[in-house]
């Protein structure tokens, strides 16, 4: 019998590995089929999605070329096949979040910031349970965050911010345990919010700025957060003082308490911490000196601004080589400023006016660091302007004015061609102003008043210059003809000075300008074609050598509210041309005129603005001057001309009426004549119909250059909105119509605290409908100008006082309006029509600015715009014109 023998080794190794290839080779097939199987299901969601969302155009490359094309998209992440991040940023979405996007089993993060989503918060997410990072941001959603929003426990990031969230923080939040980053800023937060929230101790970011919490005071526990590195509360009604153990937040990079009224001093633990890289504490009330000993070397921007803080700036700050931003304009410093701030590397943004510093301007600014913003202004320095403050070439703010510096200014300065605007006005400088400083090619500004300055003005100016100011300085000779190449200039201000010859009449050719100030020279001669000065609202020729008439021409100017020709030589009668203007201020005194003043000019607002004129008379003793004889003649030629003319006059009286009611009622038809087409941008609780329905004569609460605003109730239960209403007599094209209802929709989509929200247009063939939020206490200029208000608007309250905390409050708040269209828009908007009456007022006194981009939607409509040729109101500058920075 044969006997049996085993099996080489090397077979018996093999046999059982071969034996598992089958196996694999089946669980790599089963696995690529169910990794199939799901990229099919979660490209089944991606396009429900998009379907729910009313195929937004932004999502139009959402087409899918194979199951796994999905994961190349830009706004889709995948791992190993699956979705795990869908970042929807800034796609014009503007549906609520559906259901089924939690069947995105593997998805871990979900952006929807920067869209258009209305309603509360989208509880359906918390299905989505492996969600960690969530951005809601800059939307509109409203209501309280929900009590059980906890029951999304594996939340590391939470961002809400920007919406309109109400009322109370839950506590609930505090019960995510795992938050590293919670963002809940610039919402309508008017609760309070959970102390618990500083006992998530892996909180990295806490940015609760810019709501409306019940006053309290800077929770002490807030310091045990050991890993905080940002932490925001800046304007959330905090009081009381900054505790000291701010020390134990080892961590910190960034503290921003501003904007609140805290008191006491700045702890000096602050400057202990060694990662601190930027300070906020401005708009406060806090006192004191600030610390001297700094151990934070990392800190880059130091803001204690608007303050009450006294002393002397440390001479440590000159030892922070990393500083950026030094801003501690607004306070009571004094001394000097340190040699040793001059000389840092990474300085660009130093702001100290309105302090009482004094000695020198430390010589060394602008060596070592590429200086930006220089702004030393009201202080009590002396010396000369330091040589090298352009010498980085990035300056683009001067601003020095109101101190006592003294000498000629560097020809340095002329060779700075990023200069936008330079302020150094009330100095002690001489000389001549630097040639190239004339025709620095970006500068919009140049205020050099109230000096010594010397010299004859310049053949050539800055294309972009839009206001110069040389008053009060010993500039000569003549104003060069080539001034019509100053094209863009809207104030020209060169009173007190030593000009001479005549006014020329290249001058006249300047159709932006709206201030011409030239008193106290030596000109003489007016030019008579100045009809082209179509903006112009004040002219100030006094206390020259002019003699003649006066021009007849000044009467056509369209806006000119203030004329001073005082302590001239001019004679003849006064033009009747002048007595058609809307003057708030007139003054022909000391001069030669002579005849009777004219019966528009006899008020008492005029009473001394014929003083000194040997030739005029008045019809009444009050005017301060001689009263003119034949008064019984002139009373019966002026009966007879009456009995003939008052008739006439009665007659067309009722023509005008009824051509006025026959317009009136045609303008009403328009909307009867087409179908009216509502556009929304919110969510609405009114139709079309209770819009058109309000239209009525004794709901206008204003009108202007652009049309009429009414203020009509939209429900029974007594909500408001306001209506301006645009008339066009033409009707538009199909494309300037897309046009305008396109800038309609981007102003609609704007979400900011300060900015007035466009709810919807309606529009027709010949007028335009924008439907704004009502604003309770209407706009600024009724505050700011009209000292007894009978206002028929409800709500506003016509006995309270406008003081200083609510100006300083309205003014910060048109600030933050403005920068934000100015820079935080995805494309920037500029309002072009910046004015008191464009400032409305909540029921709390919280300013929000109207009618942005309105200005160029009505020059598309064809609408005289109350512009006018200048980008804004006659009497207003547009915001690239302020003579401030910003």
């Amino acid at each position: 019998m044969r006997r049996l023998t085993s099996s080489p080794p090397h077979i018996r190794f093999f046999f059982p590995f071969f034996s598992y290839i089958p196996c694999v080779v089946f669980l790599c097939f089963l696995s690529h089929a169910t990794e199939s199987q799901i990229q099919d299901q979660e490209l089944q969601v991606l396009s429900k999605l998009r379907k729910s969302w009313q195929d937004p155009s932004s999502l139009n490359h959402w087409v899918a070329s194979n199951s796994s094309s999905h994961c190349a998209w830009p706004e889709i992440k995948c791992q190993e096949g699956s979705i795990i991040e869908l970042n929807l940023v800034d796609l014009n979405i503007n549906y609520s979040i559906p259901p089924f996007i939690c069947d995105l089993k593997n998805l871990t993060k979900l952006d929807l910031s920067y869209n258009n989503i209305l309603g509360e918060f989208p509880t359906v997410i918390y299905n989505c349970s492996k969600l960690v990072y969530l951005d809601l941001s800059q939307n509109y959603f409203e209501g309280p965050i929900p009590s059980d929003i906890d029951h999304m426990a594996n939340l590391q990031v939470l961002i809400l911010a920007a919406n309109s969230f109400s009322f109370d923080i839950p506590a609930s939040i505090a019960r995510l345990r795992r938050l590293r980053i919670l963002h809940l800023y610039m919402s309508e937060y008017n609760g309070t919010y959970p102390e618990e929230i500083f006992g998530l101790s892996d909180l990295e970011e806490l940015r609760l700025e810019y709501n409306k919490f019940v006053p309290s005071q800077l929770p002490q526990n807030f310091t045990v957060l050991k890993k905080l590195r940002l932490f925001s509360m800046a304007q959330t009604n905090l009081y009381g003082g900054i505790p000291k153990t701010v020390s134990d937040m080892e961590a910190l990079e960034l503290l921003n308490l501003g904007m609140n009224p805290l008191t006491g001093e700045i702890p000096g633990s602050i400057f202990a911490l060694k990662r601190l890289s930027e300070l906020y504490v401005y708009l406060t009330n806090v006192s004191g000196s600030i610390p001297k000993a700094v151990s934070a070397a990392n800190l880059s921007v130091i803001d204690l601004s608007l303050n009450n803080l006294m002393g002397n700036i440390p001479e440590v700050f000159g030892q922070l080589k990393n500083l950026y931003t030094l801003n501690l304009e607004f306070n009571q410093l004094s001394g000097g400023i340190p040699e040793g701030i001059a000389s840092l590397p990474t300085l660009s943004d130093i702001r100290l006016s309105n302090n009482n510093i004094s000695g020198t301007i430390p010589p060394d600014f602008g060596k070592f660091s590429p200086l930006r913003r220089f702004e030393v202004a009201f202080n009590n320095l002396t010396g000369a302007f330091p040589e090298q403050l352009c010498h980085g070439g990035t300056l683009f703010g001067l601003a020095t004015m109101d101190n006592n510096l003294s000498g000629e200014l560097p020809e340095s300065l002329g060779n700075c061609s990023t200069l936008l605007l330079v302020m150094l006005n009330n100095n002690g400088f001489t000389g001549n102003v630097p040639g190239g400083l004339w025709i620095s090619q970006n500068l919009t500004g140049l205020l050099l008043s109230g000096n010594g300055l010397t010299g004859e003005l310049p053949k050539e100016l800055s294309p972009n210059l839009t206001r110069i100011d040389l008053s009060n300085n010993k500039f000569f000779g003549k104003i060069p003809s080539t001034v019509s190449s100053w094209r863009n200039l809207v104030v020209f201000e060169a009173s007190n000075n030593l000009l001479s010859g005549t006014i020329p009449a290249e001058l006249t050719r300047l159709p932006k300008l709206t201030r011409l100030l030239l008193g106290q020279n030596e000109l003489s001669g007016i030019p008579t074609d100045i009809v082209s000065w179509k903006s112009l609202t004040t002219l100030n020729l006094s206390h020259n050598k002019i003699s003649g008439p006066i021009p007849s021409e000044i009467g056509l100017l369209p806006v000119l509210t203030q004329l001073d020709l005082s302590d001239n030589q001019l004679s003849g009668l006064i033009p009747p041309e002048i007595g058609q203007l809307n003057l708030n201020c007139l003054n022909l005194s000391s001069n030669r005129l002579r005849g009777p003043i004219l019966a528009k000019l006899e008020n008492a607002a005029y009473d001394a603005s014929f003083l000194n004129n040997p030739g005029l008379c008045a019809s009444n003793s009050f005017m301060r001057i001689n009263v003119c004889n034949a008064q019984s003649h002139r009373s019966s030629k002026t009966n007879l001309t009456l009995i003939v003319i008052l008739p006439i006059a009665a007659a067309i009286c009722v023509l005008l009426v009824v051509l006025f009611t026959i317009r009136a009622s045609r303008k009403n038809m328009d909307w009867l004549d087409s179908t009216p087409k509502l556009t929304s941008f919110q969510s609405l609780n009114f139709t079309e119909s209770n819009i058109l329905s309000g239209l009525k004569e004794h709901n206008v609460i204003g009108s202007g250059g652009s049309g009429k605003v009414y203020r009509i109730m939209v429900n029974p239960s007594g909500d408001a909105v306001a209506v301006k209403r645009i008339s066009n007599n033409q009707k538009l094209d199909e494309e300037l119509e897309k046009q305008f209802l396109a800038e309609v929709e981007i102003l609609g989509n704007i979400k900011h605290q300060h900015i007035v929200k466009l709810l919807c247009c309606i529009s027709c063939d010949n007028s335009k409908l924008l439907v704004y939020e009502y604003m309770e206490n209407s706009s600024l200029d009724q505050w700011l100008h009209k000292k007894k208000r009978s206002s028929p608007i409800p709500g506003v309250n016509n006995n309270m006082m406008l003081d200083w905390p609510k100006r300083l409050q309205i003014a910060l708040g048109a600030a933050k309006g403005l920068c934000y269209m100015h820079n935080d828009c995805s494309s920037p908007i500029i309002h072009r029509d910046v004015k008191s009456s464009n400032i409305l007022l909540d029921s709390e006194f919280n300013a929000k600015i109207a009618d942005f981009g309105l200005a160029r939607m009505l020059a598309k409509l064809g609408e005289a715009v109350t512009m006018s040729t200048v980008a804004g109101s006659q009497g207003y500058l547009a915001p690239g014109l302020s003579i401030h920075l910003t």
